[in-house]
């Protein structure tokens, strides 16, 4: 398995479930990503959310990635909030996915953006022959 296919698979999924941690207690939410070609994620939220402030305060995230055909794709990082340059760039990945985020971008005073580098992926195809692979970055 390559970089190539695993950017191929988070690239045909759109939404994905993350979690992150506040102390002790989880939070768990869909949120629309978008992928770049060495595997980082960027999605939007807003300033008042839950995972925002809790990325804020500890960057350690969890997504989970596709769930049809019995595949699916877990990938652990570090997320934060890209500087204006690093931005730039990313969001030209996000608006391809989701062009309706200029309009956010424009027009919601709260929204904010946070992009994950890997440090962990695992794939997994429950279909015959199955097949799970690990990757660490």
């Amino acid at each position: 398995m390559t970089k190539e296919f695993l950017y191929q698979f988070i690239a045909k999924n759109k939404l994905a479930v993350i979690a992150s941690v506040a102390g002790t207690r989880p939070e768990a939410a869909v949120v629309g990503i978008a992928v770049t070609t060495d595997l980082k994620i960027i999605f939007d939220t807003v300033s008042t959310s839950r995972k925002y402030h809790n990325l804020v305060k500890n960057p350690a995230i969890a997504l989970v990635i596709g769930w049809d055909k019995e595949q699916t794709l877990q990938y652990e990082g570090l997320a934060k909030i890209p500087g204006a340059a690093e931005l730039d760039g990313l969001l030209e990945t996000y608006f391809r996915v989701f062009p309706d985020g200029r309009e956010r971008k424009a027009s919601w005073k709260d929204i904010a953006y946070f992009v994950v580098e890997p440090k962990w992926i695992r794939y997994s195809d429950f279909n015959e022959p199955q097949r799970i692979e690990e990757f660490s970055f």
